[in-house]
């Protein structure tokens, strides 16, 4: 029985009532969902299904379980596009994320002189397409057409061709770094700008200095920013393809079909018609890679506890 004040509402009708509102929910969450589905989990889905076949001219299309996983485990051109994509990570995303910190901080401290437009040039670079970025850089490091060639013609000097096997990996990170160094700084900015400003007034009034003011304050509340742009560089370095596969044609001696995994997994299956090993490479590299991005993740929150 009802209690006084309250309305008796029949146990069907709350039933329905509550399995109405759990479709409109639905109703919301459905289309994110069949788009999720669509785009993310059934390419990964026909990727497995493809990595445990093979494709033969003679003998058509066989089950062969993990055996690509094998031979991609054991494979020296992935391991050697392995090698130097990590050679990359170690080396390009330290300096571009220190530049940006760097760039970050001098903008909020308020002391450099035309801040908004110093933001905005630094910034730009991550507006323009990576094709044309490299295209650019490209042709000015070119010897005979370019800026380097220009400069040995005009002071009869010869500098070193960046576009050489032995310097092409760094022309690459110098790309990468103009690209991508005003993204992360504008993710440390963001961070900086919502600090509480009672901080700066408390230590200004104990006399900290700029110095100070910066590990006590600044770093310690990019800890969580800067994670998660060396989590994106992480993955942005994995992923290195764009760059490579235009430089290619302006070097084809400097970068082969194996230069990365994706540019690897890209040849086998555009250029070799080995639809099913390079799906197999592909998966174990997203693989690495989110590995690589959780023990980074793991290793940063357990020093920050």
């Amino acid at each position: 029985m009802a209690s006084a004040g309250q309305t008796y509402r029949p146990a069907g009708r709350r039933a329905r009532s509550g399995s109405r509102r759990s479709w409109v929910g639905w109703q919301f969450v459905g289309p994110f969902m069949a788009v999720f589905a669509l785009v993310f989990l059934a390419p990964i889905a026909y990727s497995l299904y493809l990595s445990v076949f093979r494709t033969q001219l003679i003998g058509g299309t066989t089950f062969v379980g993990l055996e690509n996983y094998a031979n991609a485990l054991s494979d020296p051109q992935f391991w050697s596009a392995f090698g130097r994509v990590a050679l990359f990570l170690a080396v390009q995303v330290p300096i571009m994320l220190f530049l940006a910190l760097l760039i970050a901080l001098a903008i909020d401290s308020g002391r450099l002189y035309g801040s908004a437009f110093f933001r905005i040039s630094v910034f730009l670079p991550y507006a323009v397409p990576a094709v044309v970025a490299t295209l650019m850089w490209g042709f000015m490091y070119g010897t005979r057409f370019g800026l380097v060639g220009n400069l040995n013609e005009a002071f009869g000097i010869s500098l070193p061709d960046p576009l050489s096997p032995d310097l092409i990996l760094a022309s690459i990170g110098n790309i990468v770094t103009w690209e991508f160094v005003g993204y992360n700084m504008l993710i440390l900015y963001s961070a900086l700008r919502v600090v509480n400003p009672s901080l700066y007034e408390a230590a200004a009034i104990d006399g900290a200095g700029q110095l100070r003011i910066i590990t006590a304050i600044k770093l310690p509340a990019l800890r969580g920013p800067l994670l998660i742009a060396t989590i994106f560089s992480i993955i942005g370095s994995f992923q290195l393809f764009n760059e490579p596969t235009i430089l290619k044609t302006l070097a084809p001696n400097s970068i082969t079909t194996y230069f990365t995994p994706n540019l690897y997994a890209y040849s086998l299956s555009f250029a070799g018609q080995q639809f099913n090993y390079a799906a197999t490479v592909a998966i174990v590299m997203g693989v690495i890679t989110m590995v690589v991005a959780y023990l980074v993740q793991l290793r940063a929150t357990r020093k920050a506890v």
